[in-house]
């Protein structure tokens, strides 16, 4: 690094900013550390804004758009605060012709909340997933971690309700 680097101070005084800088620190502090300083970064704080984005940019040198992008393309980044509970949907072949598509369309008749969404009251975030691996058990989602397979929409939308 330039003799005139300075580092940057973290966003705020919060203390989980130790365990962000120390997994950048671990990786060397460079660009490649990328995409473990943003992952760092949300498991602390559940989500990536504006100046997690920013602080982690400057630390590691990379620039903001850079950073951004690489945020944004990632399906397991969000930008925005998670609701209490999450549902994924996969949206693969095998559970696409299985019922997934029914599925998002009873949780945003529902419970008004599409996928990437977080409903109003912030109890449940909507995912979608290319594939969960789980073709046999299609349609297949995932509910706070936990693989369900052989869903039926009313059914899962009924659970989700009672969250």
């Amino acid at each position: 690094m330039p003799a005139l680097y300075r580092k940057p101070s973290p966003p705020s005084d919060d203390k989980r900013w130790k365990i962000v800088e120390t997994r950048m620190r671990r990786m060397g502090d460079r660009p490649a550390a990328l995409i473990e300083a943003l992952h760092a970064a949300q498991e602390a704080f559940g989500y990536l804004d504006e100046d997690a984005l920013n602080y982690v940019g400057d630390t590691l040198g990379v620039p903001h758009s850079r950073v951004y992008g690489v945020a944004t393309f990632y399906s397991f980044f969000t930008l925005k605060p998670q609701g209490a509970h999450t549902c994924v949907v996969c949206t693969g072949t095998a559970c696409y012709i299985n019922g997934a598509k029914e599925i998002l369309n009873g949780l945003e008749r529902r419970l008004g909340v599409r996928p990437k969404e977080t409903t109003g009251d912030g109890r449940l975030s909507v995912l979608t997933a290319r594939c969960l691996g789980a073709c046999s058990l299609a349609p297949a989602v995932i509910v706070d971690g936990e693989v369900k397979g052989k869903v039926g929409a009313a059914e899962l939308v009924a659970q989700l309700e009672a969250m």
